[in-house]
């Protein structure tokens, strides 16, 4: 459960409440609330979405490796420099 905001048990359940079914596949029962838009700390509940568990890791994963190809990780070699004496 997510914990960094305060009356967040209270935000879920509403959202949970107004969407009891999956806004992802529209089949399985809501169990999490999910922020429609990665990455952001605004909790408004227009925000927000109920999905279920199976979608909420989906969406999640493909937002992470979506975050990890723009920024990948530095390589192990560093770029070849101008020697010192060509400067």
């Amino acid at each position: 459960m997510y914990a960094g905001c305060p009356g967040w048990k209270k935000i879920r359940a509403r959202v949970l409440e107004r969407d009891p079914v999956c806004k992802i596949c529209g089949v399985r029962p809501s169990s999490h609330c999910d922020h429609i838009q990665a990455k952001t700390d605004d909790h408004a509940i227009d925000r927000l979405q109920g999905v279920c568990a199976e979608c909420h890791a989906r969406k999640s994963s493909a937002e992470g490796n979506e975050a990890k190809a723009a920024n990948p990780p530095p390589g192990r070699r560093r770029p070849s420099e101008q020697h010192p004496g060509l400067l």
